[in-house]
């Protein structure tokens, strides 16, 4: 071999050595790298914590009771079948008050809207009651109702639309800007979006009236579901019947805010009536998912003994209800539990003759933070407060003056106080459930009680 290929040879050598040295060093210090701890760097997002201007005050109330069909000339038309009396407060939250106008085309079906402005940097705590009581040929009964803020939306448990219901869905609209509500109906078949709910514009200022018979005809247990954008709306539906031509009661049905895993509706009288006719009934609904529901009874009366708990089935999208009637008379709050979110309320008659009234009794939300309620005016009034997990003791200081009332609900209790007429601030040391509830021989209704929102929360803002 000649000198120069030797060289030639050495030098390959040393270049394969020297690359597979630099290939070892380089993956060992990948290794080490990897291995080796990093630098760590952490940024925290900007937060900004603020307390959003107070808005105003805002209580749309249901107005006069409502008839349709009373003239010859228009079968479909609505008139205002008996006043509203109103009470509201305190003085001096300064409220103003106004009309929703439209049902009926005449001033005598207006509705009114109260509005009271923030105060030192916190909104107003206002609340409004009304009732009315018709006796008329085509509509007999007592009704009463709170005044609520609008919602986005909201749920109506009760009516019908079978043979001698006449029941109305209400849509009010106290903001400023139209609203366009749709409404879903809950049936024997399912869910339905009738064309006559969908793409309803309700202008600022005003409300309207929609037959419950025209969004699904022969259903015995309905439920419908409003849904608004544009501007949130205050929902209602008035619920009337006639047997046989006689009118056997009316009621002004609360809506029910969300679907929720507890239902509680205080108040509800289980009346004697004729035998085989069921005078107390529960709906319930699980809209989403198939659910199991535990049914409770919990007497107002201390020394009753409360019937056994009632499980129930129910299928996703299908409202079932549940005769209730097998109970001893008296006053309950029925408790429900379930698996899925429900919503529910509970109805119950005086009896099925003439001069008979009924109730619905909807499910009232949790009142932990003073609050001011208004009990409007009717005989046998009473306002049915329902305990949680802890003893409450809860105080009702009517807000124009006079002595108190007190009452200590045990936990899971339920204690009834009756009451006038007015205006209180209820307070309470631990959650409680509520509702105001008439009772009398021929004149049945109930109202649940919401929590004062008078306090804007903090909010957190990332940019």
């Amino acid at each position: 071999m000649s000198e120069r290929r030797i060289v030639r040879y050495a030098a390959t050598s040393a270049r394969l050595v020297a690359g597979a040295a630099v290939a070892a060093a380089a993956v060992v210090g990948t290794v080490a790298a990897i291995a080796a701890p990093w630098p760590q760097y952490s940024a925290e997002p900007v937060r900004l914590q603020t307390t959003p201007a107070p808005s105003d005050t805002v209580l749309a109330c249901d107005g006069p009771l409502l008839a349709l069909g009373r003239s010859a000339d228009s079968a479909g038309g609505l008139s205002s079948a008996s006043a509203s009396d109103i009470v509201s407060g305190p003085a001096d939250a300064g409220a103003s008050t106004d009309t929703l106008s439209g049902a009926t085309g005449s001033a005598d079906g207006d509705a009114p809207v109260l509005r009271a402005a923030p105060r030192d940097g916190i909104r107003s705590s206002l609340a409004a009651a009304t009732s009315a009581t018709a006796a008329s040929d085509d509509l007999v009964g007592f009704a009463a109702s709170a005044c609520r803020p609008p919602l986005a939306e909201s749920w109506l448990v009760g009516g019908a639309s079978t043979t001698g219901a006449n029941d109305l869905i209400e849509l009010a609209n106290p903001g400023s800007v139209p609203a366009t509500v749709q409404l879903s109906v809950y049936g024997a078949q399912g869910v339905s979006t009738p064309p006559s709910g969908q793409n309803i514009v309700v202008a600022a200022g005003e409300r309207r009236v929609v037959p419950l018979a025209g969004l699904l005809l022969g259903e015995e247990s309905p439920v419908v579901r409003v849904v608004s954008t544009g501007a949130p709306v205050h929902a209602a539906l008035q619920a009337s019947v006639t047997r046989v031509l006689l009118p056997g009661g009316v009621e002004q049905v609360a809506p029910i805010a969300q679907a929720d895993t507890r239902l509680v509706m205080p108040g509800v009288q289980v009346i004697e009536t004729a035998a085989g006719q069921a005078a107390t009934l529960l709906r319930l609904l699980a809209p989403g998912a198939d659910a199991t529901a535990t049914v409770t009874l919990v007497p107002v009366d201390a020394a009753a003994t409360a019937p056994a708990p009632i499980e129930v089935p129910l299928t996703a999208a299908l409202p079932l209800s549940i005769d209730l009637s097998g109970i001893a008379a008296g006053t309950y709050t029925v408790n429900v539990t379930s698996t899925e979110p429900v919503v529910g309320a509970t109805w119950s008659t005086t009896g099925f003759g003439q001069g008979a009234d009924f109730a619905w009794y909807a499910a009232a939300p949790e009142i932990v933070d003073p609050s001011v309620i208004a009990v409007a005016p009717g005989g046998g009034a009473s306002v049915v407060l329902a305990g949680g997990a802890s003893e409450a003791n809860v105080t009702l200081i009517a807000v124009d003056g006079g002595s108190p009332v007190s009452a200590v609900v045990g936990a899971g209790a339920s204690v009834a106080l009756p009451i006038a007429d007015g205006v209180y601030r209820l307070e309470t040391t631990a959650p409680v459930h509520a509702a105001v509830a008439y009772a009398g021989a021929s004149a049945l209704a109930s109202y649940p009680l919401w929590p004062a929102d008078s306090a804007a929360a903090a909010v957190t803002v990332l940019p």
